[in-house]
């Protein structure tokens, strides 16, 4: 027997009730889907998910099976389902917090961590400066950002993606700024946490573009994106150069700079899921 659940869809610019098979609302003519789904044929076997592509398999969100995942899992962006803790997130939250903890046991760690001019083959440097922060206000905002973001976005996409361009973002930044500045001094996640925001904010902001309807925040995204840009900025005039070196290497270019490569991957990963449609 057919379930209500499978007789109508609701459109999400006016609200009403159509039928699942369309492509286009007869009320209000808001695009719901690409093209219509196919009927199915009785007694047809059913698509086995094995079809799809390893990276697109990587890049969805951890399917749920059986009664107890269906009572564990929420619902998350845009009707996609996930059952676990963002596990990604509080690692890299973590992390950093660990090494701000270590950092007020040995002072000098920043120094072995951060980037404090030319690397000189230290090249674990690009990744280990993410977790390094000289300040505590700037380490709160990026932390917060970091979480909020990176939760947003592991819902959608797993944890896999959170990590890889969270750290890829930051090398990017890393390599942006030890090119441009003779002495290069970067600390912090501002470049990840960027990265994080531009990608989770990606779809909504296509969509404003276009005129369609989206469910995110962009001005609140907008917000805290001007806060982590402005952080390199704001930190000195409170007079906390002299409280430690490193708080210096807040550079803002490796935030622009993250931003930039998580929109890039924001904006392709929309549009290959939108192709699925």
């Amino acid at each position: 027997m057919t379930s209500g659940a499978d007789l109508f869809v609701v459109c999400k610019q006016c609200g009403s009730e159509v039928s699942p098979y369309i492509t286009e609302c007869p009320y209000c003519g808001h695009r719901l889907r690409r093209r219509a789904p196919k009927l199915p044929r009785a007694g047809a076997p059913s698509r086995s998910p094995r079809t799809r592509s390893r990276l697109r398999r990587l890049l969805s969100p951890p399917k749920l099976r059986g009664r107890r995942g269906l009572r564990a899992g929420r619902t998350g962006f845009g009707g996609r389902s996930f059952g676990t803790r963002p596990y990604a997130t509080i690692a890299l939250v973590a992390a950093s917090a660990g090494v701000w903890i270590a950092w007020h046991a040995q002072p000098s760690l920043d120094l072995k961590l951060a980037i404090f001019g030319p690397l000189h083959g230290e090249w674990w440097k690009l990744l280990a400066h993410q977790f390094a922060y000289g300040s505590g206000i700037y380490a709160f905002t990026t932390l917060v950002a970091v979480a909020i973001f990176g939760w947003l976005l592991e819902q959608r996409y797993g944890p896999v993606l959170v990590l890889t361009l969270f750290l890829g973002a930051g090398v990017a930044g890393a390599l942006v700024a030890s090119a441009v500045y003779p002495v290069p001094l970067v600390s912090g996640g501002d470049a990840g946490a960027m990265a994080l925001l531009a990608a989770w904010a990606a779809p909504d902001l296509r969509s404003a573009r276009r005129g369609s309807y989206y469910d995110g925040d962009l001005l609140g995204a907008a917000a805290v994106a001007a806060l982590l840009l402005a952080m390199p900025f704001a930190i000195e005039p409170l007079g906390l150069v002299d409280f430690h070196p490193i708080v210096r290497g807040t550079s803002w270019l490796a935030g622009v700079t993250g931003g930039a490569v998580g929109l890039a991957l924001g904006l392709g990963l929309h549009r290959m899921h939108a192709t699925e449609l």
